[in-house]
């Protein structure tokens, strides 16, 4: 049997075709340090690409890595955050309380309270207290029910007890200390403060200590006790935003000054009944059988000026009454008991004239001196009215700011010694004009039936 076999030309394009083979199989396998000829560029390429690839690939590792981290402590940071956010709100919200700031001058309890002494006193407090806590619950949802209650009042304690003794609200002046002792000594956080003789002393703590607790977090919210004072509408007309107008609320007694019922739109409201006297203190209509009582005990000598009306202690200004007399005080005698023989002294005198409901209108023993002058513009009924004017606000604002004394300049006769108001200003026209508005903003102690023609004050 014969083999076929291929021919040369056969067997060499068959190896030709293998080394083709081979060679690009070399391509493809050749690493790049092999010492082939350069023929071998685009596995280089490759190869080059490779390395590329794992380089970003490392850098991405890196970044992805770093990342992690970061957002690792972020979160952590964040948790502390929250953590020291919890602590703080926890420490606001600690010992919250709602404040009661109180003009004592004006803010005056009910009559049958003071005459109670200290029994009074703690049982005005507990009518307080109950009083704020009900409105809280009522009107304050957002007020934690755990809030307590601070009371701070401001008065002259001296000047306040003489005015309600002289008035007749109680038998003696020192049962208003009494009734302020129980009062305090009731509940710890109630407290009066005496802030002794001087205009605006209690005017000036109040506005000072109401300013510091407005921007307070601990507290809650105010209870301003100023309805007699159109001077705190000063105060009150500086916050109209309504984020701090919402966290007070104005207490009334006797019924809203003019000014400050005009702003009653833009607070919150409240009078807690039969707590605070609804009217203001008169203290020229009542009977003198509590000054004769008294002054029984203790007699004192005094001019011919005094001899009708019981003293008022120097430098108490009364809140709702002027406190100087409405005429000039004639020369006292060496020997009071040449007044009258059966009356040695003022207890005797206002002994023999215990009959007599309120004082005379001009104080001396002379009946000619009650007539009624015709130089005072009176109406068909007799009662005596002021001439209208016409006045700057702005200057008389102005004016009523330099604490001058009235007396001093619209009369000439200021009986204070030291007074706590300027004698030393030298005033224009304009400035005299405007202290007599001033003047005539305080309603005279005789009403209309006043008969001094040199009366500054005024009569409705």
């Amino acid at each position: 049997m014969a083999y076929k076999t291929k021919s040369d030309h056969e067997l060499r394009q068959h190896f030709e075709m293998l080394q083709g083979v081979e060679h690009h199989k070399n391509e493809l396998i050749l690493v790049k340090t092999c010492p082939i000829v350069p023929r071998f560029k685009p596995i280089k390429e490759l190869l080059s690409r490779v390395d590329k690839l794992d380089e970003s690939y490392q850098q991405m590792a890196l970044d992805h890595q770093r990342e992690t981290q970061f957002n690792r402590e972020g979160q952590l940071r964040e948790r502390k955050l929250q953590d020291e956010l919890r602590k703080l709100k926890a420490f606001m919200n600690r010992d919250p309380f709602v404040l009661v700031l109180i003009d004592g001058d004006g803010m005056i309890f009910e009559d049958d309270l003071l005459r109670k002494g200290e029994l009074g006193g703690k049982e005005a407090a507990a009518g307080l207290w109950n009083g704020i806590k009900d409105h809280v619950h009522n009107r304050l949802p957002d007020i934690p029910s755990d809030c307590r209650i601070m009371a701070r009042i401001y008065a002259n304690m001296k000047g306040l007890s003489e005015v309600c003794w002289r008035a007749g609200l109680v038998e003696k002046a020192g049962l208003v200390e009494e009734f302020y002792r129980g009062f305090t000594g009731s509940k710890i956080l109630f407290d009066f403060v005496d802030v002794g003789p001087g205009k605006d002393r209690a005017d000036e703590k109040i506005n000072e200590l109401f300013r510091l607790h407005l921007g307070n977090f601990h507290c809650q919210h105010i209870f301003f006790g100023c309805s007699h004072d159109n001077g705190y509408a000063r105060l009150l007309e500086q916050y109209t935003e309504p984020m701090i107008t919402d966290r007070i609320t104005l207490l009334e007694g006797v019924p809203f000054e003019k000014e400050l019922y005009a702003m009653k739109a833009k607070y919150s409201t409240t009078k807690i009944e039969n707590l605070f006297r609804s009217t203001k203190i008169n203290l020229y209509n009542q009977p003198l059988y509590h000054a004769s009582q008294s002054l029984q005990q203790h007699p004192i000598q005094v001019s011919a000026h005094d001899s009708m009306s019981p003293p008022i202690p120097n430098g108490y200004q009364s809140p709702y009454q002027p406190i100087i007399g409405t005429s000039t005080p004639s020369p006292a005698p060496s020997n009071p008991s040449t007044m009258n023989p059966k009356a040695p002294t003022w207890a005797s005198a206002a002994t023999s004239a215990v009959q007599i409901v309120s004082p005379p209108a001009t104080p001396t023993p002379s009946l000619s001196s009650l007539a009624v002058s015709t130089e005072i513009p009176r109406n068909r009924l007799g009662q005596r009215i002021d001439p209208p004017t016409v006045y700057d606000k702005e200057e008389v604002d102005r004016v009523r700011k330099m604490k001058l004394c009235n007396v001093h300049f619209l009369r000439g006769d200021c009986g204070y010694d030291p007074c706590t108001h300027s004698h030393s200003k030298k005033l224009s026209k304009s400035e005299m004009a405007a202290l007599k508005t001033v003047a005539r903003m305080v309603p005279c102690r005789q009403g209309s039936a006043c008969d001094d023609p040199k009366c500054m004050y005024g009569h409705r």
